[in-house]
């Protein structure tokens, strides 16, 4: 995917405060944070991002997103999960990725694991949004959240399923990125624009 710019009709538009610090973060605020995803590979490749995430800066990620789709053969869990020890240390000499060994093999750990729903016959995406039934849940709090009561629900299923680096902050956040909840500024122009569908 070619690096996103800023939407010039977006530009002088009202948008959430985090996202006016970095034009790159601006392109992502206006074109992808919040938008429904429903494919069931696209939501595990953002949960495996938001895992990497973990106390950095979503800017970091983003400005790295080509080389962890190119090292991570496009996010695909099938070939994911076949990584090795000679996959890790090839990953941790990579320059393009972020190189936290405990991140990697949570990554090749968590295709395993969504391998292991499909092969029960649990879709990854049903069961992500079949947890969220009212999606976009909206936060009418005016403050912003580090998590929730529905993202540590979340973060204790995938557990329990599996997965690393999934606990409550990280979901709350993934959760945010991929539509099912709501957390854009009030004065956002994307501010509950969007439905789960």
């Amino acid at each position: 995917m070619p690096q996103m710019t800023c939407n010039s009709s977006n530009a002088n538009r009202p948008c959430c405060s985090w996202a006016r610090t970095d034009p790159l973060l601006r392109a992502y605020h206006d074109e992808e944070w919040g938008k429904p995803i429903r494919d069931s590979r696209m939501l595990w490749e953002m949960l495996c991002l938001e895992g990497f995430q973990a106390g950095l800066s979503w800017l970091i990620v983003l400005r790295r997103r080509d080389g962890f789709r190119r090292a991570f053969a496009n996010f695909d869990p099938d070939i994911v999960a076949r990584f090795d020890e000679h996959d890790v240390e090839r990953l941790m000499a990579d320059p393009g990725i972020i190189r936290a060994r405990a991140k990697i093999e949570a990554t090749i750990g968590n295709a395993l694991a969504y391998l292991a729903m499909q092969e029960r016959g649990e879709d990854f995406s049903g069961f992500a949004w079949g947890m969220v039934p009212d999606a976009p849940i909206r936060n009418t709090t005016g403050a912003v959240l580090p998590q929730s009561p529905l993202s540590q629900a979340m973060s204790r299923a995938l557990k329990a399923r599996g997965f690393k680096f999934v606990g409550p902050v990280i979901v709350y956040a993934w959760m945010q990125a991929v539509g099912m909840i709501d957390d854009h500024d009030p004065v956002c122009f994307r501010h509950h624009q969007h439905r789960a569908g």
